[in-house]
């Protein structure tokens, strides 16, 4: 996969005290590229949309494609992996429910939106970056195994929670079905999908279709947090900022804390254990904005949840990067 993927020219092992400006830096960077031109108006805001969707609508689906169509299913796919991520993501998800009911004393819907921000971890725009200049392009096989369907259980959980608690579950089935038909339109879902497809039926593409596909997935990551820095400038650092750091360390430290235990006591190995780890501690992403907006709850504080969480990733993945060597 190394013809594809965002290149990368750090060796696959990073020293702990070389991991902030040879690995994390460099990404984050790219990010506030992309703020720094907004917020000075050189790139106008009005064209940040336009570049989020191709990289979210085309760029980033097909590298979902490729990557799935390629992967040894049967390898990658394994119980523990998913349960050492997904746990430690459900744990975060209830912590944050918990967390933002009885110490913040916030109403209910309110608390499930929060929970979605430390339940949500930004797996494509940050994790596979950093995963791929930190351990090379060959170890986000397992990253891919995650994506594949962080999406579906992550909405499907906060959804269910969400019409729980505000309808005693009575448009459960309706809103469900809604969600369900809007996935099946989504560009990344629809990616993902084919890339199974073309995987299970032992499909061979013609050379020329996916030499051209490669071309626009080389443009993926970078064009992708370039948009993301340009994304943030619409957030302002407001909300209850107590609230804000509790997600912020829920995201960034239990979640990951979570996933390497469980990844230890399930014997995960080494590339297992760190994409695990590594997408686990990545800041919530736009997702969980959305997610906040689509009911109209905890708006605030999910917009500068992400803009903060985002800014401290430099220094939790740093840490996260030296504990797994």
């Amino acid at each position: 996969m190394t013809a594809w993927c965002w290149n990368s020219t750090v060796s696959p092992v990073v020293l702990p005290f070389e991991a902030l400006l040879d690995v994390t830096l460099p990404v984050f960077l790219v990010i506030g590229f992309g703020y720094a031109a907004v917020r000075s108006g050189v790139f106008p805001d009005a064209s940040v949309d336009g570049l989020m969707r191709f990289a979210q609508g085309i760029a980033i689906p097909f590298l979902l494609f490729r990557a799935i169509s390629t992967l040894d299913l049967q390898q990658t796919f394994q119980w523990p992996l998913l349960l050492s991520f997904y746990s430690g993501a459900t744990a975060g998800f209830v912590a944050g429910i918990a967390g933002a009911r009885l110490l913040f004393r916030r109403p209910w819907a309110d608390s499930v939106a929060i929970g979605f921000c430390c339940l949500f971890s930004n797996s494509v725009l940050l994790g596979l970056p950093i995963t791929e200049r930190a351990y090379g392009s060959g170890a986000l096989a397992t990253n891919y195994a995650i994506i594949a369907i962080h999406a579906p259980f992550c909405y499907a959980l906060g959804i269910t929670t969400m019409e729980v608690v505000r309808h005693g579950g009575g448009g459960l089935l309706r809103t469900i079905r809604a969600v369900l038909m809007a996935m099946v339109r989504n560009a990344l879902m629809i990616g993902i999908a084919a890339g199974f497809a073309v995987n299970l039926g032992g499909i061979q593409l013609p050379a020329v279709l996916t030499e051209a596909v490669d071309l626009i997935v080389r443009a993926a990551l970078p064009a992708a947090l370039f948009g993301l820095g340009g994304i943030l400038v619409r957030y302002r650092p407001e909300g209850d900022m107590k609230t804000v750091l509790y997600i912020s360390a829920v995201g960034l430290l239990l979640h990951p804390a979570i996933t390497w235990s469980l990844g230890a006591n399930l014997s995960l190995d080494q590339g297992q254990m760190r994409s695990a780890v590594v997408t686990a501690a990545m800041a919530p992403g736009v997702n969980a904005y959305l997610f906040a907006n689509m009911y109209g709850v905890a708006k605030r504080v999910a917009a500068t949840s992400v803009l903060v969480a985002t800014a401290l990733s430099i220094l939790t993945a740093t840490f996260w990067l030296s504990i797994l060597g």
